[in-house]
């Protein structure tokens, strides 16, 4: 649980066979107990906040902010709740039932969807005509098989309906389906958010800004899951302990937070200089200062610290750390 911005609140460990929608109860205890906040908008993910999501933040008195899958805006075009002509660069809102629908199209991602889809499918023909040259020269090489592998990749990476594998003789053919692929393009790039919060407490441009800040929180769930700190592997076994070593890692965060603000102003960021310096650039250059051990004889060893170079003590002075005098 982070603030606005992307600062870490809290954090809390569910079991493993607990669903998103299922915690968001627990949360809304917290805020409303540890927290004393009486009157908020929830802002959760895709998979947080569906139907029971909703339920349990309606029975609080709460409201809240989300987007929709992708089956959810299909199932609201199909009954014309939605219409595709407002997706585009500015943000549109569509209100049906009390629900308020925020649309907008990023042009950039429906390019890099496009870009994707004919990755997979350029990489499809090269398989299909590895697979064939194989069976050309290798006539005990049942042609069938291949097919079988050809349709396990094609299903891996969500191709299925898109193209169509054909056994022709020992060769396989692709048919592309070229309906379906304009029907899984037209929402490339588009999304909906959607909440129940009256238009005059949050403007269509402040719900759709407040969404996306949730970017915040999944920097944070990215550095403590597989960044810097990788809260994974948990070499304990008992619910108390798992619940510390995931808290210690939330500290280690803040702590992660504190040092990039501090780097960024005094060398800045990667938007406004090239040679801006990173948290783990900072580090590294850090793992670089170590104790020296000389070996006297064979009972005495003496011990250094080595003085930090130039851009060392640059990081250091940043940080407000000082080395001890011995």
């Amino acid at each position: 649980m982070a603030d606005e911005e992307g600062e870490p609140l809290a954090v809390r460990v569910f079991e493993g066979n607990r669903s998103d929608p299922t915690t968001v109860a627990d949360q809304i205890k917290i805020l409303q107990g540890q927290f004393g906040v009486k009157e908020l908008v929830f802002d959760g993910g895709r998979g947080m906040v569906k139907s029971k999501g909703k339920e349990a933040l309606s029975d609080a008195g709460l409201r809240y902010i989300t987007a929709l899958t992708d089956p959810q805006i299909r199932r609201l075009l199909g009954q014309g709740t939605l219409q595709l002509n407002p997706f585009s660069e500015q943000v549109c809102e569509v209100e049906a039932e009390g629900v308020r629908y925020i649309l907008r199209k990023n042009e950039s991602e429906a390019r890099r969807e496009q870009h994707r889809l004919e990755d997979k499918l350029a990489k499809l023909e090269i398989k299909l005509q590895a697979r064939n040259e194989q069976v050309r020269t290798h006539p005990r090489c049942p042609p069938e098989a291949g097919q079988r592998v050809i349709a396990a990749w094609v299903g891996r990476y969500k191709l299925t309906g898109l193209v169509e594998i054909k056994l022709e003789g020992t060769q396989l053919k692709r048919e592309r389906r070229e309906e379906a692929i304009t029907r899984a393009l037209d929402l490339a790039g588009c999304y909906v958010v959607t909440t129940d919060v009256a238009p005059i407490e949050l403007s269509a441009q402040q719900v759709h800004d407040s969404y996306l800040s949730l970017r915040k929180v999944e920097r944070d769930f990215r550095t403590l899951k597989t960044g810097l700190l990788e809260v994974r592997p948990v070499g304990v076994r008992k619910e108390s302990r798992t619940r510390g070593h995931v808290f210690c890692c939330m500290l280690a965060l803040k702590v992660t937070r504190e040092m990039e603000r501090r780097l960024q102003a005094a060398f800045g960021t990667t938007d406004t200089r090239d040679d801006a310096l990173t948290l783990p650039d900072a580090l590294l250059s850090l793992t670089r200062l170590c104790l020296l051990h000389y070996p006297v004889d064979e009972k005495t060893t003496v011990t250094q610290l080595p003085q930090p170079d130039a851009r060392q003590r640059q990081i250091l002075e940043a940080l407000g750390v000082s080395l001890p005098a011995m």
